[in-house]
């Protein structure tokens, strides 16, 4: 069986990778296996690198606040901390940084990111890398940097304040002001404290979410009416600023009824409450995705769970979850223009897991040579036929390995032998 795997591996390298997929995908997805891994994020790199260079990709995006990306998005492509000549506002991001001020790295890494992804190595690398290889490029030129998740923790979700605001104050001054549903101090009032909205209590206590509340319900109303406003306003809009303005609004706009939608959910006590959580985030993911991938070609870099073509699951308060990842959604819309790469791993022995053993998908890759292999997965799965290997147990929470009966899931699958710390 090894002879088999030998034949179908290849360098992690565009070229390889591009003949086994089915067409030249918009989006090209590459999961990984476990979160805050340093290995993993520099095979991602190595692979964007080249892709940029040989494939022309011209954005990466990750698994982190939508809105905090703006401010790597500009650092990498001006070297400012806001994007382009809009006001501070339309950030939408309660972040002390003046306009047009060259910001350094530290603080990029430390306001640009949500999930703790500013601390990893590889994502400073990255970013490092961005910002050299934009430098004195014209702006069709650039590669960018976007954040494709909600503003969301796994304790609690962010109040919608911010992308409702910035929308609001981009139609504002760019519409006839008898056209907007409601004034900047309508939203102020319903929305009220912040801290109404991002109670960590609320995760575990339906009562303590605002989310059916009369505010809210009344906040959902006129996010669609802004959301709207803006897509029947577009020609003018686009004309009097630009088409890069106009896809930052409605990304504020798709963000704030994201977090409506969300925040909805945590008020529900029924026994769904958790799935349609999930599934409300996965939602959000999609839409972002979809956004990017009329931009041109992109690399999707998050957790495989966000983007396998199949359902996800997982367990949580106890309960079993299962729900449509980002992943399904967008290759429900996208088909061939949607690619996914899964990422399977041999060793993480700083959390406990040694090598796969023999009868797993993980023990028979882990005999391929190299650190690192891109496997035609689909070529394997006829090769394994029925006998399929048996399921890997992981000893660690945090790492899931790949389930061999769903091989045919991905495009293809990249195959790490050791994740070793700071490797």
């Amino acid at each position: 069986m090894a002879t088999h795997i030998q034949h179908t591996a290849h360098a992690v390298e565009p070229a390889a990778l591009m003949g086994l997929l089915p067409a030249r995908p918009r989006l090209l997805a590459l999961g990984e296996p476990t979160h805050g891994e340093d290995a993993l994020l520099t095979v991602r790199n190595d692979l964007f690198r080249r892709l940029v260079e040989e494939e022309g990709y011209r954005t990466i995006a990750i698994e982190s606040d939508c809105l905090k990306a703006g401010i790597v998005d500009a650092y990498v492509t001006t070297g400012t901390g806001t994007p382009g000549p809009a006001p501070r506002i339309d950030l939408g991001l309660d972040i002390d940084i003046d306009l047009d001020i060259d910001i350094d790295i530290d603080e990029v890494m430390a306001t640009g990111f949500s999930h703790g992804w500013g601390a990893a190595a590889g994502n400073r690398e990255l970013v490092e890398w961005l910002r050299t290889h934009n430098e004195g490029r014209p702006r069709a030129e650039q590669v960018r940097f976007a954040g494709f998740d909600g503003p969301l923790e796994i304790h609690a979700a962010e109040s919608p304040r911010q992308a409702l605001a910035a929308l609001h104050a981009y139609l504002a001054a760019h519409v006839d002001r008898d056209l907007l549903p409601c004034t900047a101090k309508t939203l102020e009032h319903l929305l009220g404290p912040d801290g109404r909205w991002t109670d960590p209590a609320a995760m575990l206590d339906p009562s303590r979410s605002v989310g059916r509340s009369p505010e809210a319900a009344e906040l959902r109303l006129l996010a669609d009416d802004l959301t709207a406003l803006l897509e029947v306003q577009a020609p003018h809009l686009i004309a009097a600023t630009s088409p890069e303005d106009v896809e930052r609004a409605r990304l504020h706009g798709r963000t704030a009824l994201g977090l409506l939608r969300y925040h909805h959910g945590m008020a529900d006590a029924s026994p769904a409450r958790l799935t349609r959580l999930v599934g409300t985030r996965d939602q959000m993911m999609a839409d972002n995705l979809l956004a990017l991938a009329e931009r041109g070609p992109t690399l999707v870099h998050a957790h495989n769970s966000h983007l396998q073509r199949t359902r996800s699951t997982m367990t949580m308060g106890g309960a079993p979850l299962r729900w449509w990842s980002a992943g399904a959604l967008v290759s429900a819309r996208l088909g061939e223009e949607y690619a996914y790469v899964a990422t399977a791993l041999g060793t993480l022995p700083h959390q406990g897991v040694d090598a796969p053993p023999p009868a797993t998908l993980e023990g028979l890759l882990y005999e391929l040579p190299g650190d690192r292999s891109l496997v035609d997965n689909r070529h394997l799965a006829a090769h394994l036929g029925g006998a399929l290997p048996q399921p890997r147990v992981s000893p660690w929470f945090g790492y899931a390995p790949l389930d061999p009966g769903q091989l045919s899931d991905s495009d293809a699958l990249v195959f790490v032998r050791d994740v070793v710390r700071g490797g």
